[in-house]
């Protein structure tokens, strides 16, 4: 496999070239020092990587030459992470993690007892900053899709509106919460089939609030716990995600 990847998202869907972007032929050919005639996997995030050759090591406009294509085909699955906006950076790592473990959309929520609040500027940047922390993520785990990362939006406003999900889970650190599998069986018993659009909403530091709770299982969101310990938010997603992904795999 190739040390070099890069992305590209091409005007065409069979191109003999991919012209880079500055900024990725700047990490390409000065940061990771590509020379040319060296082999380069691009992806454009939506399943699609070519395996090129550096055709031309310009450090504002590399120009790779297409060997071949690939596709990696539909997911089996979709996992829509909603995650409560936490302090500091750790959203930069959550983004990170949901992408190495293949979440397909994530949806940065203000909850009643989320601590950072974004004006509509901040909330731009937040999210450019966000699909950065995708890319890079994507790039060092070969992971050929690029999640979709939403707007941030409140936690009524998205209640009101989640999607179309087969099942929807809310890890809760209130008593009555039961376990993913037994949640994923709740759907799987009614329909025969399985689950392919999974839904997690996990809170902020402190979980969501009980009224908030009350309000998602009005919703049809079944409460989940994820073990005795309380976790901090970074970690509850990425457990959160990692057994959602092991039971839809079969357990």
């Amino acid at each position: 496999m190739s040390d070099f990847r890069v992305y590209c998202r091409p005007d065409h869907p069979d191109p003999a070239e991919l012209h880079l972007s500055p900024e990725e032929s700047r990490h390409l050919v000065n940061v990771n020092r590509a020379q040319e005639g060296a082999t380069v996997v691009a992806f454009d995030g939506r399943g699609t990587e070519w395996v090129c050759s550096l055709a031309t090591a310009h450090k504002q406009r590399a120009i790779l030459r297409v060997d071949s294509a690939r596709s990696a085909g539909p997911r089996p699955w979709e996992i829509t992470l909603a995650q409560a906006l936490p302090k500091g950076p750790v959203m930069d790592t959550i983004v990170r993690k949901a992408t190495e473990l293949g979440a397909a959309r994530l949806v940065p929520i203000e909850s009643e007892r989320t601590q950072v609040h974004l004006d509509s500027d901040r909330s731009d940047r937040k999210r450019a900053r966000w699909e950065t922390a995708a890319l890079e993520a994507a790039k060092q785990c070969g992971n050929p899709w690029l999640p979709e990362i939403a707007p941030v939006t409140s936690f009524d406003e998205f209640l009101s509106d989640p999607g179309n999900h087969d099942v929807k889970l809310i890890a809760s650190l209130h008593s009555g919460a039961g376990s993913i599998r037994s949640a994923l069986a709740r759907f799987l018993e009614p329909k025969g089939q399985p689950a392919r659009r999974v839904l997690w909403l996990v809170g902020p530091e402190g979980d969501f609030s009980p009224e908030e709770i009350s309000r998602a299982i009005a919703a049809d969101f079944s409460p989940v716990t994820l073990g005795p310990l309380v976790l901090r938010c970074d970690t509850a997603a990425t457990y959160a995600l990692s057994v959602v992904n092991y039971e839809l795999q079969g357990g």
